[in-house]
């Protein structure tokens, strides 16, 4: 049974996840604040966290960045806030998606589904390969990406979408793929998701923002040479 922690300091928002959550078998726990929400990362392991942004005591970005520093676990952020500059500071600390107010409880439930499994797929296919494309160095299993011998700091997702290209080179990719394989579902999907992120690495990679091609009206290919 997975275990879920839901974050928001409105009562009737908490209740229905809950409901949507125990009926899909999930272990349910509640914190109505940011402190409540690390306090009890601290404490216990969950699966995956639903956190909203705005809350009283601790926003939901600095708690989330708060239990990342202890520990790894995904996080899927509501807000009533649906502006791309939002949308990109939680992409930019380490959120795995972003569900805007009001929103469909089956839906919230589908993207619950596609992060953990997400999760447990990468975990299960662990590489050992080590790659180099000129001075853009990548260390596959070790989630390490190097630019002219300095490590990148990259967000989870941009190493995600990076290692994906990567491993797909030379192949033209669609939006709707990307989406698919990335991020793990495709309904939900939206095409300026794809390309927010695509600008997010390119900028991580400094120079070699040229290996990612964009193939206008289509999507995107990693193109280099060994």
């Amino acid at each position: 049974m997975y275990r879920l922690l839901i974050v928001d300091d409105e009562a009737n928002i908490r209740n229905v996840v809950r409901e949507y959550a125990e009926f899909e078998e999930y272990d349910v726990t509640e914190a109505e604040n940011g402190m409540e929400a690390v306090a009890l990362c601290r404490e216990q392991d969950f699966d995956i966290i639903i956190m909203d942004v705005m809350m009283p005591r601790l926003d939901g970005f600095s708690a989330c960045k708060e239990i990342r520093k202890k520990k790894n676990i995904p996080v899927i952020m509501l807000s009533a806030r649906g502006e791309e500059y939002d949308k990109l500071f939680g992409f930019e600390i380490g959120i795995d998606d972003y569900v805007v107010k009001p929103f469909s409880p089956k839906e919230l439930m589908a993207r619950v589904r596609a992060v953990i499994n997400r999760r447990g797929t990468a975990a299960a296919q662990p590489e050992s390969q080590k790659l180099q494309f000129e001075g853009l160095e990548i260390d596959m299993a070790g989630r390490e990406v190097y630019v002219d011998g300095q490590r990148a700091s990259m967000t989870p997702k941009e190493y995600d979408l990076l290692f994906y290209l990567v491993r797909n080179k030379g192949l033209a990719l669609t939006r709707d793929k990307l989406l698919e394989e990335v991020w793990g579902y495709d309904f939900f999907g939206d095409d300026r998701t794809v390309d927010t992120h695509i600008k997010m690495l390119r900028g991580s990679l400094g120079v070699y923002r040229k290996f990612i091609v964009t193939l206008r009206g289509m999507g995107y290919k990693f193109d280099a040479e060994v």
